[in-house]
């Protein structure tokens, strides 16, 4: 099997598109996500193209498949062909599973004290990890700038960190942490850890909660500055974790 990082974006966004021809809605759901639209909103970010292309891709594929979609009227493109010889045989679980190291989201880094999710983290869905995480944050570094506040500001990547924000925005001698949330629809709940709540409270008006909303039709923003001591009203949700360890003696 091809190692999932060599592939280009360009040919990540091939490969998504064709698992979401072959497999169609059955595909959707596997990857969490309730339509195509969503789909093509959450993973075009991380991809960093637009969510058109992986539509087109997917269309590309439809041809080969039974999905009821008639898909492109021509000869498959030579550079969608070499992609689709290689994954068309591919069964659901195996094809799915590669479509996470595709999009690549780094499960060695999502932890109860760098990302928060409303369950545990074994019952996130893929779609919902891409959307309050990576796809969440890549938006972030793509429209900061238009954003009047952070102008001429320089922008640092903190997302593996763990510091109770996800990006460090410094200008001269003045920095702001800023912790960016992704929301599915227009409206819902959003967490801050125990660590990004108490970070918080620290730089009050300079800490910004930035929240992307509205996945499953078009992402759109909305931002407050200093939440802790803001309009938000937070409520302190508290759980038991038990972690097992194994020791041996050398």
């Amino acid at each position: 099997m091809i190692e999932a990082k060599s592939w280009s974006n360009r040919e990540k966004a091939i490969i998504t598109g064709l698992f979401l021809s072959k497999f169609d809605k059955e595909g959707l759901l596997t990857l969490g996500f309730e339509s195509f639209r969503e789909a093509f909103n959450a993973i075009s970010l991380v991809l960093k193209i637009k969510p058109m292309s992986i539509k087109n891709y997917r269309d590309e594929f439809d041809p080969s498949f039974i999905n009821g979609r008639v898909g492109r009227k021509r000869p498959m493109r030579p550079n969608c062909k070499l992609i689709f010889d290689v994954f068309k045989d591919y069964e659901i679980n195996s094809f799915s599973k590669y479509i996470y190291e595709v999009i690549n989201i780094d499960d060695d880094l999502i932890d109860f004290g760098i990302k928060s999710f409303p369950e545990t983290i074994e019952n996130q869905t893929f779609a919902k990890r891409l959307i309050t995480g990576e796809s969440a944050e890549e938006y972030f570094r793509q429209k900061y700038q238009e954003i009047e506040i952070f102008e001429g500001f320089e922008l640092i990547d903190t997302t593996k960190t763990g510091c109770g924000f996800d990006f460090k925005l410094k200008k001269n001698e003045v920095f702001w942490g800023v912790e960016v949330k992704g929301l599915l629809t227009k409206s819902g709940n959003i967490l801050m850890t125990e660590k990004e709540f108490s970070i918080a409270q620290m730089l009050t008006e300079r800490y910004c909660l930035f929240v992307v909303k509205n996945f499953q039709e078009s992402p759109y923003h909305e931002y407050f500055i200093d939440p802790v001591n803001g309009n938000l009203n937070f409520v302190c949700t508290q759980k038991s974790i038990i972690q097992s360890s194994w020791n041996a003696q050398v």
